[in-house]
């Protein structure tokens, strides 16, 4: 009697996930099987690995709590900013951040700063959603297409999170943790969500030196995690006024609730990136 045939198939959507407490919260890491299924077992999980290590790393260079960080050590001015080399992988990176930031503060008017804090230079609200999209971007270059990588209100994606459905990314409305209010769809892209419903005073108004008033939360979907880290952060201080210097950004968009008590929010941007 001849065998029966079988076939060998992967369960829809199966995927590995890691989730790492780090740069004071959570971050997640999800690699999903696409139309191909998962690399080798042992391909993901050096993948991942290797994320983890380059969480560690950046904690290392961008922490401002740790006492050996780089980042703390230009804060107290034990390190200045002129004498850091790109022939140094992190002071590299710490020069393209410092890059970056003024060129997010121009953007925005100045509404994001990361200089206008307590203590000095503080990147902290740049470099989670710009570490998040490295590792993203590690992590298909090792062979894992389809990634999801969520570090606080920072989310990036990449491939899709099963054959034919694309990563989709719910928004919860500040007065309700239960409720999703705007439903997005980052494509190999990235959003980023800031706001001030759960620490009310931890985004500061650079203009004011005050608690940031303009938004109770700001979410904004684009291709870049770094710029939408800055753009989500600025939002929540300038509000409506920001939509002055947002709408200029191509394959940009953007959702933000008013301040209390206000019952109201205003979108600006490319509808696409929303989902029915």
């Amino acid at each position: 009697m001849s065998a029966p045939a079988v076939e060998l198939r992967r369960p829809r959507g199966r995927s590995h996930r890691h989730r790492e407490l780090i740069w004071g919260t959570a971050v997640t890491v999800d690699v999903r099987a696409g139309a191909e299924g998962l690399p080798p077992e042992s391909t993901v999980q050096h993948a991942l690995d290797t994320a983890v290590a380059n969480m560690r790393w950046v904690d290392a260079v961008f922490s401002t709590y740790r006492p050996d960080s780089l980042v703390t050590a230009l804060r107290s001015g034990l390190l200045d900013e002129h004498r850091l080399s790109r022939w140094d992988a992190a002071q590299g990176a710490l020069l393209d951040v410092l890059q970056r930031c003024r060129e997010g503060r121009d953007l925005t008017d100045g509404c994001f700063d990361p200089w206008a804090v307590r203590g000095g230079f503080d990147p902290s609200g740049y470099v989670t959603a710009w570490a998040a999209e490295r590792i993203a971007d590690d992590l298909v270059r090792a062979g894992c297409a389809n990634v999801c990588v969520e570090a606080g209100g920072d989310v990036v994606t990449r491939g899709s999170a099963a054959p034919g459905e694309p990563w989709t990314v719910g928004i919860r409305h500040p007065d309700d943790a239960g409720a999703v209010t705007w439903t997005v769809l980052p494509g190999d892209g990235a959003v980023s969500t800031s706001g001030t419903y759960e620490r009310p005073a931890h985004i500061v108004d650079p203009r004011t030196g005050r608690p940031a008033t303009g938004a109770r939360s700001a979410t904004v979907v684009g291709p870049d995690a770094r710029l939408a880290g800055v753009l989500a952060t600025a939002l929540v201080v300038a509000g409506r006024e920001g939509a002055r210097w947002f709408t200029g950004l191509d394959g940009w968009s953007a959702w933000a609730v008013d301040p209390a008590p206000a019952d109201t929010a205003w979108s600006v941007g490319r509808e696409r990136h929303r989902a029915g």
